[in-house]
């Protein structure tokens, strides 16, 4: 019955059409929100490091730890609920509204880790920018930030890789065809009604497989090469 129904959606166009445009949606939305993400958490990293050094960044840095409390630690799909059904309850506008929801919670998160990498450097390297006249910015951008980053790019890897997996609850908010929001679960559930939902979900499950796998492969190869260019 299983090979049945799985010879089923590869023989007919319009299953497999489904499946395709789901995964475009899919990724679309992933690199949307972690385009979002990343500007955010960039920002909201060096605003707190900024705090640590000058006075007048404590308030904006209070902001942005009120922001991380709140984005990680409540769940994703409570978010994505809020966003689409009150922040944005605007017709036509549900897709946009999904994208700053994973954006946003994933900027909470890569904050972090951009955080994390940049204070994992010796604090000695600023102070010594900063003993031969280099400015704070300065500092951060030629002498710290080229060397967090071989720490940073592994864990911001992950974290898109999970956002990649998140964006699967999206049809809980509705997926509507010819938006973001038919992504590949909305696709596999589009296919269940005309064949089991063994088939249907085990091809979107292999489809997430080879996509977070091709991603696994470009990290690993990223990591690689840092690792070389630290040994030279």
């Amino acid at each position: 019955m299983l090979f049945k129904d799985l010879g089923k959606i590869f023989s007919s166009d319009e299953f497999l059409n489904y499946y395709l445009v789901g995964f475009g949606n899919t990724l679309a939305l992933t690199f949307a929100a972690a385009l979002i993400g990343l500007v955010l958490g960039f920002t909201v990293a060096l605003v707190k490091i900024a705090a640590e050094h000058n006075k007048w960044m404590k308030i904006p840095a209070f902001i942005c730890n009120i922001y991380t409390t709140i984005f990680r630690g409540t769940p994703v799909a409570l978010q994505l609920f809020l966003w689409c059904f009150v922040i944005f309850a605007i017709p036509g506008f549900k897709s946009y509204a999904a994208i700053l929801a994973f954006g946003i919670n994933s900027g909470a998160y890569i904050s972090e880790n951009i955080r994390a990498g940049i204070s994992s450097i010796d604090k000695g390297q600023l102070e010594a920018g900063r003993a031969i006249g280099l400015s704070w910015t300065v500092t951060m951008v030629r002498v710290i930030l080229p060397q967090a980053v071989k720490n940073i790019i592994p864990a911001i890897g992950n974290e898109i890789i999970a956002l990649l997996k998140e964006t699967a609850i999206i049809s809980i908010v509705g997926a509507t065809p010819g938006t973001l929001t038919f992504d590949l679960n909305a696709a596999a559930n589009t296919v269940t009604f005309q064949t089991s939902y063994v088939a249907a979900y085990l091809v979107a499950a292999v489809m997430y497989l080879v996509i977070v796998y091709i991603f696994v492969i470009a990290l690993k190869l990223i990591e690689k090469r840092l690792r070389k260019s630290e040994k030279r």
